[in-house]
């Protein structure tokens, strides 16, 4: 996946992630009600993930669905953001997370076994 999600397409996918494939009024009723979106903005960032690849919109009703899951999306912007920002270095990306960070117990064990899962 090469595309990159602005914040208003990620906005949208966040909304068929939470909720499965929607119609396209559907999504601008609850865009409308929770971003405050008028019709015309929701259904252009709707054209826009379709063109994009993230979405399909199928007949009738114009039902959206998501091609590509949100972990598939989290990986890709997480690897972007450590090429882009901290040369590739995990190290550095996770002392930047946690440099002023207060972790509890339960959450540094539960760091470690992620990494010793690895």
């Amino acid at each position: 996946m090469n595309e990159k999600l602005f914040d208003s397409e990620a906005k949208v996918m966040e909304i068929l992630w939470e909720r499965g494939p929607l119609s396209a009024k559907e999504i601008s009723l609850i865009a409308a009600d929770s971003i405050g979106w008028n019709k015309n903005t929701t259904y252009t960032v709707i054209k826009k993930l379709e063109a994009k690849g993230f979405i399909r919109r199928d007949e009738p009703g114009f039902i959206c669905t998501p091609l590509v899951s949100q972990n598939e999306v989290q990986k890709n912007e997480a690897e972007s953001l450590l090429k882009k920002f901290f040369g590739g270095s995990r190290k550095a990306l996770f002392s930047a997370l946690l440099e002023d960070e207060k972790l509890t117990d339960r959450e540094i064990e539960e760091l470690r076994d992620l990494i010793d899962k690895r």
